[in-house]
């Protein structure tokens, strides 16, 4: 069975987008942000029907375009809506009750396939993941899944499964990846909010490309059950929203454990995060850590991201420039990128429809597997001491750094490279995101600006480990003054 043609095991059948039944109709206008789709539901002075009508008439809308979704769950969605609408009028009250979002494609939804970017037939996941339980308990109305590159190695989000997502700031570039149709589907107002996951950069790389708030939060905090330890440890799930309170209100709706998962930090409260006003010693870095490209930031990355330092300066904190002692963390990183490639690819139905570049990392993982990736992984106390005395023994509470080293490439940039080449020139643009996965600790990207041809670039707050509330607050400081949120991608 196709796609197109699955149906979810409880509910009406779903669709790919752009082969809606509905006829056409004027684009509504962008979605009203996360918060403040709830607080119009709970008013009465909205319907959930209206919201994920408008929000799939968006969809529809922007596919030829965009491309940001795999799935759609018209059918489905829509009597999800009908049903938060009863219960609203009945007066129950959850969090997300009745409000559209959407999650990445390497996240399961019952009677969907997860295709995580390949190609191929497969089966609809029998159960949802422990994420999308969670936000349907908070009364979530999931609308669909958002495009990523193939097992999300890749920052940008393209492939011969599904073409091009494009960035909604301009659509000759890409929106990032993995991400990339998470962050281009809440850039674009088409959905409030959205899920992603973040194993090398994956919700801070598009987030910062397409303007956006995105979170990596602590491993553990939001569960990535059916799997315990996702790629080795590096991936966890983050939010993707155009404000830091939509972010927060996302994080706490899907956060907490399953009962199998194997890292389980304490509770936090982001949304009363967002409201705090904190004074800070903030260490500015920009030396990366050590790759075989020598790349330091685009001159106009380092001009938005020093005008961001100056910022916080003006705002009261302490900044000063840093060097964390970052090692040859590299060689840890490796390993459990590869091998955790090389177990999802090995799962694959059809691995001869795989992108060449990821059968040379199924090839690479397999060799690095047990002992080296032991190895790996065993590393990582003593990672957390040496680049931890920037916070322990230097004093200070948060590293600021670029999010990335480039503005967004653009489409096809990538097209035809080797995977050598491909790794080469992923890690020239993209050097900073990826030694927090390894270290499993939070970060949050903050849009920094545009270049002087209007592309996003941002920046990333990081700390310490379960430092989200400190990060947050941080992040909503900036949000109050800056006002990031006003400026909007083109019609």
């Amino acid at each position: 069975m196709s796609s197109a043609e699955s149906t979810e095991q409880t509910g009406p059948a779903v669709q790919e987008p752009g082969r809606s039944p509905r006829p056409a109709a004027p684009v509504p206008p962008p979605a009203p942000g996360l918060a403040e789709s709830a607080r119009r539901l709970a008013d009465a002075t909205a319907t959930s029907t209206a919201l994920v009508a408008d929000a799939l008439a968006r969809i529809e809308a922007t596919q030829s375009t965009l491309n940001a979704f795999r799935h759609l769950r018209t059918e489905a969605a829509l009597a999800e809506a009908a049903e938060a609408d009863r219960r609203l009028a009945a007066g129950e009250r959850l969090p997300l009750l009745g409000v559209p979002v959407a999650v990445k494609d390497d996240t399961d939804v019952a009677g969907l396939p997860t295709h995580f970017g390949c190609d191929g037939t497969l089966p609809p996941a029998a159960s949802d993941s422990e994420a999308v339980r969670r936000l349907r308990a908070a009364g979530a109305v999931v609308v669909g899944k958002t495009n990523s590159c193939e097992l999300g190695q890749w920052p940008f989000t393209e492939g011969p499964a599904f073409g091009a997502t494009r960035n909604p700031w301009n659509t000759a570039h890409t929106p990032g990846g993995s991400s990339g149709g998470s962050a281009a589907a809440v850039a674009a107002g088409l959905v409030p909010a959205a899920l992603g996951s973040d194993g090398a950069g994956s919700v801070r790389i598009p987030a910062a490309w397409t303007h956006l708030v995105g979170i990596k939060p602590q491993r553990g905090r939001i569960s990535v059950h059916p799997y315990s330890d996702a790629f080795q440890g590096l991936t966890v799930n983050g939010p993707l929203a155009r404000t830091v309170a939509d972010a927060a209100l996302l994080l706490d709706a899907v956060a907490g454990a399953h009962p199998e998962d194997f890292h389980r930090p304490p509770a936090v409260r982001a949304v009363d995060a967002a409201r705090r006003d904190p004074g800070l010693r903030i260490a500015l870095a920009w030396r990366p850590p050590l790759t075989l490209t020598g790349a330091g930031p685009d001159p106009e990355v380092r001009r938005a991201v020093t005008a961001l330092a100056e910022t916080l300066a003006r705002l009261g904190h302490h900044v000063e420039e840093a060097r964390p002692r970052y090692g040859l963390i590299g060689l840890a990183f490796v390993p459990r990128a590869t091998v955790g490639i090389a177990e999802f690819a090995a799962r694959h139905p059809e691995p001869a429809l795989l992108d060449p570049r990821t059968r040379s990392a199924l090839r690479n993982g397999t060799r690095l597997g047990g002992r080296v990736v032991r190895a790996a992984r065993a590393r990582e106390v003593r990672q957390h001491r040496r680049i931890g005395a920037l916070f322990d023994a230097s004093g200070f509470d948060v590293l600021l750094t670029p999010t990335t080293a480039a503005p967004p490439p653009g489409i096809g940039a990538f097209d035809g490279l080797s995977a050598w080449r491909t790794d080469l020139t992923m890690a020239a643009a993209c050097p900073y995101a990826w030694p927090w996965n390894v270290l499993g600790w939070p970060g949050v990207n903050v849009p920094a600006g545009f270049t002087r041809s209007g592309l996003p670039v941002g920046a990333q707050l990081l700390g310490p480990s379960r430092s989200e509330e400190r990060l947050i607050a941080l992040a909503a400081q900036l949000e109050d003054d800056l006002r990031w949120y006003e400026h909007r991608p083109p019609a």
